[in-house]
């Protein structure tokens, strides 16, 4: 068995040379929706209502299929360990190739039920048309889209965090440009604007499809699909989509509690949200950068290595939580103001700001744990643990409800799943059962 015993400034450089170009392509992600936002809001409220209600569908799609770049960094970072670029490159395809067929899939499911779920979502009879017309339009997008997820976790798990954020900052300038052509020169209203982003996005794929495939021959990696590489691509992701569906319930369940408080609670928890959101983001980008390292350090059978690096992961989840909670407590006397004059929400938030200050640290190790298990595959314990930790979440959001604790007690209840993530995620860390070895978990 390999050690390694490189220096904390080692990993620090390593990790720092993978998280920090994430964090940007992170942040340059939701830009696809802000730019069509500031570019359809000339049209009127009802095609922006539109959009908004559109994006929420598709802001849902994409998070459910986040699994497609988590599990595919991790089992390409793993073959990478174990010095088999050939399998690392075969691996990547098979999820870009899962990714193509469950585009596919959706576009056949989805476009049948367009106007079902932009009911769902609530949306009034003057906004329906707009936001009917924008999804059904970005229906065809979406396999671009999810190739684009796929793409990402073939580069992260091959060490290469650079690519993803050039792609994502191409292809915000390209939706830009195409958007403001097709709506505000062609005049083809808010489907102007949906087409230059599925435009902007099968660019996107494209530049992936073509870098992968440039690794494909350099390694001389079949790219045909693999009936078992999908089947295997499918599986490992199994876990991740429940974890990441678990996730999304407690998104959507904490917004409507908010929402039936009324309406300066449903306000201040939704700034307080945006500014938990920013601060995620960075996190997530350590998180990735947790991926990527622990499935190359694992694949090579470096379980000192391993170690180290997750305890140095998690000092920097620490670091980066406490200097959040500082952040934000330097800011919160000013703050609401930036966000309303309403004197109700200002107070509101301001009392919430405090407790997603105490929860920064809390956060910070969550999210580094979750990421190096995501890069070890244990997607299978994610998926229970983050369904445990919902559990917790749920009674105590009603309770909070019910006593009419208000946000301190909403947020008090996200406090306490992210307590029950940090016990059961930690809790796996500290043992070796996560630390599978070899190219294949």
């Amino acid at each position: 068995m390999k050690t390694s015993r490189r220096p904390s400034a080692a990993h620090d450089r390593e990790i720092l040379r993978l998280a920090v170009p994430a964090f940007g392509a992170l942040v340059a992600e939701p830009l696809f929706l802000l730019t069509d936002s500031a570019i359809v809001g000339r049209l009127g409220t009802e095609p922006l209502g539109g959009l908004g209600v559109a994006g929420q569908a598709l802001a849902t799609l994409v998070y459910l299929c986040v699994f497609l770049a988590y599990g595919t960094t991790a089992g390409v970072a793993r073959q990478i360990g174990a010095g088999d670029m050939r399998a690392a490159v075969r691996q990547g395809i098979d999820g870009m190739w899962l990714a193509l067929a469950i585009g596919v899939v959706l576009i056949m499911v989805g476009w049948p039920l367009t106007p079902a779920i932009v009911d769902a979502f609530g949306a009034s009879p003057a906004v329906a048309p707009y936001a009917e017309t924008y999804l059904g339009v970005s229906l065809f997008g979406i396999p671009s889209m999810l190739v684009v997820l796929a793409g990402t976790g073939v580069l992260r798990g091959l060490q290469d965090t650079r690519t993803p954020l050039y792609v994502s900052i191409g292809g915000f300038s390209l939706n830009l440009v195409l958007s403001v052509l097709f709506v505000l020169v062609l005049d083809w209203g808010i489907a102007g604007s949906a087409w230059g982003t599925v435009m902007a996005q099968t660019a996107s794929a494209a530049v992936y499809v073509w870098v992968v495939l440039r690794a494909a021959r350099r390694h001389g990696a079949p790219v045909h699909p693999d009936l078992a590489g999908l089947k295997t691509a499918a599986t490992a992701g199994f876990g991740l989509l429940l974890r990441t569906a678990a996730l999304r319930v407690v998104l959507i369940v904490g917004t409507s509690i908010a929402a039936r408080m009324g309406d300066a609670e449903i306000a201040a928890y939704q700034v307080g949200f945006q500014v938990w959101t920013l601060l995620a983001f960075a996190l997530d980008a350590i998180a990735i950068a947790g991926q990527a390292i622990t499935g190359r350090y694992l694949g090579a059978s470096d379980i000192a290595g391993t170690r180290a690096v997750t305890r140095r992961m998690v000092w920097w989840g620490i670091v980066s939580g406490v200097v959040f909670a500082l952040l934000i407590l330097l800011v919160r006397p000013w703050l609401p103001a930036l966000f309303t004059s309403d004197g109700g929400v200002h107070d509101l938030l301001f009392a919430s700001l405090l407790i997603v200050a105490v929860l920064q640290p809390v956060a910070g190790v969550v999210f580094v744990l979750d990421g190096i298990l995501i890069g070890a595959g244990d997607g299978t314990y994610l998926a229970v643990t983050t369904l445990l930790a919902t559990i917790v979440f749920l009674p105590a959001a009603i309770a909070a409800y019910r006593a009419d604790a208000g946000l301190i007690g909403l947020w008090t209840a996200i406090g306490l799943w992210m307590a029950a993530r940090l016990v059961t995620l930690g809790l796996r860390a500290r043992g070796d059962r996560w630390m599978v070895t070899g190219a294949v978990r």
